[in-house]
């Protein structure tokens, strides 16, 4: 018999819909409103940090702006979220990414638990969005969680609240930092993205069409024997 999991902890972005490219024109338009160049290079480095992360690192790019005080920053890090929510408006059902929703249905047929894991604080809105929300059994609270990943707090914070064992948890990202931090918590890390960004992922798959129940239960399962 499969040893199976007690709950998967996914990711929300480039994992169950793809708003990296909302997120990349919101700081882009904050960015430029500031007088700094931003591209889409640079924005590879946002991607699974938070908000307040986000913006020192580009707050970096000129060196004038890091005298900013904690107001300041509060004020760009908010006008950043409103651009971006403003964007977030046209997500959809049909913005979920392929091969997510068999995914989640097959997680629910078996009785496992299902959590979200993600850096942005709006995951609530935008799963509802998506129509997904009857999924999920937990959503971490974004802005509770202190240390970002690679940090597994997030990670750690949904095992807690169902009480669950560390190693038996999945965890679904498609993130560099984010594989890292559920491999700090100890859980079985799927990752869905290139092997050069993804090298530590337990289980590696090139896009989530590719995310296959049997497939993750079968090396979560080799894993753990």
């Amino acid at each position: 018999m499969s040893q199976y999991p007690k709950v998967f902890i996914f990711d929300l972005d480039g994992v169950i819909t793809d708003t990296a490219e909302l997120h990349y024109l919101a700081w882009k338009k904050l960015a430029e409103g500031i007088n700094i160049s931003f591209d889409k290079q640079f924005n590879e480095r946002l991607k699974g940090i938070s908000r307040m992360e986000s913006l020192e690192l580009i707050l970096q790019l000129d060196t004038s702006l890091l005298k900013l005080d904690n107001e300041q920053k509060v004020k760009l890090a908010n006008k950043k979220n409103e651009y971006y929510l403003e964007l977030a408006e046209t997500i959809n059902k049909e913005d979920v990414l392929p091969g997510v929703e068999d995914l989640l249905k097959h997680i629910k047929k078996q009785n496992i638990k299902i959590a979200l894991g993600s850096a942005s604080e709006n995951a609530k809105n935008v799963v509802k969005k998506l129509g997904l929300s009857s999924y999920f059994d937990y959503i971490v609270d974004a802005s509770k969680v202190k240390k970002g990943k690679p940090d597994p707090e997030t990670f750690i914070i949904a095992a807690d609240y169902f009480g669950i064992p560390y190693k038996e948890c999945i965890g679904i990202e498609d993130a560099a930092a984010g594989i890292e931090a559920i491999n700090k918590a100890n859980m079985f890390s799927v990752g869905v993205g290139s092997v050069e960004n993804l090298s530590q992922a337990n289980y590696l798959v090139e896009d989530t069409s590719k995310l296959n129940f049997e497939e993750i239960i079968k090396k979560y399962s080799d894993k753990n024997s």
